[in-house]
């Protein structure tokens, strides 16, 4: 595999557009799910994902480029689980910077020349802080900063901040983003149903519009929802319907591909393309400029968004 960070650039002399600029015009198309794909891949349960950027990457680029062939507008890297905390459970935290700018360099090979957006990925730290746990604020305030500015210098066009449960958190994460200046910062918070069905919160108790009030806030660019328990694309309409009610920035949809089934020890989403597909419409009429998947979500199922959304453009 060859590197190719700078194979989506434009030519010498042409002003690439920035993300920003891009949802200000059109509906783009984000990818699917990364760690399911990885665990088809031959990943064991609790392994570190991450880690293939640099050791196998092969397969990774191959998930990434199914979903470029099926027509992401942008990808997200491959380092979900790669701040310093994560990868110190798997011994590989003397390798941050390695693992984040390979994850960039090969999200961007995977456009293969094509325009395309990567999307640096910081997922939770995996733990509670302090006083509720014990991890202390300052060590995840540095990890954040670490690898937001890995993501930053190896040319990503945005950060996400993503699968986030607790303002506390996904505060800390949005600051690092900013001070590594990265040129997008999302914010993406996992709702999930309560029992009732009739209103979602995260798992730490965070409604919907302290949500949004809160990333705007903290400095978003962009609002986004990923993820969480019972959300499929109609519910991820009704919870952008919300953040705009509580703030006027662009909004990003990533539900999970239904919910997942345990079927001999191993867990399967069976959703099928058009069965996901339901929904797309509210979730574009509640004011989303970047759609996609996450757990379970396949290129099959990124290639039927495709469609829908140029069937929609003419």
């Amino acid at each position: 595999m060859t590197d190719s960070s700078t194979s989506s650039e434009a030519a010498p002399g042409v002003v690439r557009q920035s993300l920003l600029e891009a949802v200000a015009e059109r509906v783009l198309l984000a990818d699917g799910a990364m760690g399911t794909q990885l665990q088809q891949a031959g990943l064991e349960p609790g392994g570190c994902g991450e880690i293939w950027n640099v050791d196998n990457p092969d397969p990774v680029l191959a998930i990434q480029r199914a979903y470029v062939e099926a027509g992401s507008d942008c990808l997200l890297t491959n380092t979900f689980g790669a701040c310093r905390i994560m990868l110190e459970r798997h011994s590989f935290d003397d390798r941050v910077a390695e693992i984040n700018g390979r994850g960039v360099a090969v999200a961007r090979e995977a456009f293969g020349g094509r325009p395309g957006f990567v999307i640096g990925d910081i997922g939770p730290f995996g733990g509670l802080m302090e006083p509720y746990g014990d991890i202390a604020q300052d060590a995840v305030r540095d990890a954040f900063r670490e690898q937001a500015a890995a993501l930053v210098a190896a040319g990503a066009d945005a950060v996400i901040i993503e699968t986030q449960t607790s303002l506390e958190e996904i505060t800390m994460g949005i600051a690092a983003a900013r001070e590594a200046e990265a040129p997008c910062v999302i914010g993406s918070m996992a709702f999930d149903m309560n029992r009732n069905g009739k209103d979602v919160r995260t798992m730490m108790g965070v409604r919907v519009e302290q949500a949004a009030e809160v990333l705007q806030e903290a400095g978003a660019d962009i609002l986004a929802i990923n993820c969480g328990t019972g959300i499929d694309m109609t519910w991820a309409a009704r919870i952008l319907q919300r953040y705009r009610s509580a703030s006027d920035l662009p909004l990003m949809a990533q539900p999970n591909n239904g919910l997942p089934e345990l079927v001999d020890m191993e867990v399967v989403y069976r959703q099928t393309p058009e069965g996901m597909l339901v929904g797309l419409d509210d979730v574009l009429e509640a004011g989303a400029r970047i759609v996609g998947g996450c757990c379970g979500t396949t290129a099959a199922h990124i290639a039927r968004f495709r469609t829908a959304l140029d069937a929609r453009a003419r």
